[in-house]
């Protein structure tokens, strides 16, 4: 799944949803190629109903294969930890629960940004979105383009009736670490920074 240039992702519809769930497709055959799923504890979920979701830990679950009933194993986790600050951390683990590299939100950005960092803590790469933060993308310290998170409009009423997004996910060349980054990015853009 991680040796492609494109991903599109599709958010499961709901209306008062407590977790989120998408599914990876190819963006051409719509083909499923995994599934990202919030898993948080119980208590969390008790939480969303009174406190905005943007300050409680997360934790989005990306398995490798066809549908819910079928999935792989597991190619990597985001996670947030209690989020009080202006300047929120996503770490990006790998399949043994290692942090492989995290996500820091820039503390003042119109558009939505945050700095892309190695696990050794490097800045590698920054996000940045515009100011109507429909389209991200994903550039590199020189500023060189390494790809793009780009929502796609499914519909006027199912937009604003619902919570659900759909985006996507497009690397300049094929990179097995930067599909990680990338696919990251754009789940935490919407999981993380964008949902309420």
């Amino acid at each position: 799944m991680l040796n492609r240039k494109t991903y599109f992702i599709r958010e499961h519809v709901g209306i008062l949803k407590l977790s989120n769930t998408y599914d990876i497709l190819d963006p051409e055959t719509k083909t499923m190629l995994g599934v990202a799923q919030e898993d948080v504890p119980f208590w969390v979920h008790l939480l969303r109903l009174a406190v905005n979701k943007q300050f409680l830990p997360t934790a989005v679950v990306v398995r490798e294969g066809g549908n819910e009933n079928a999935l792989g194993p597991v190619l990597f986790q985001i996670k947030r930890s209690f989020n009080i600050g202006f300047r929120t951390k996503i770490d990006i683990l790998n399949t043994n629960g290692e942090v492989v590299g995290w996500f820091q939100k820039k503390a003042l950005s119109f558009g939505g940004a945050f700095f892309v960092f190695d696990a050794a803590g490097t800045q590698v790469a920054k996000v940045g979105g515009d100011w109507k933060g429909w389209e991200f993308r994903f550039e590199d310290l020189q500023g060189k383009s390494l790809g793009l998170v780009s929502k796609r409009w499914s519909g006027i009423g199912k937009e604003l009736f619902t919570t659900a997004d759909n985006y996507i996910l497009s690397l300049e060349e094929v990179n097995p670490a930067m599909a990680i980054l990338l696919l990251a990015a754009g789940l935490a853009i919407d999981t993380v920074f964008k949902e309420r």
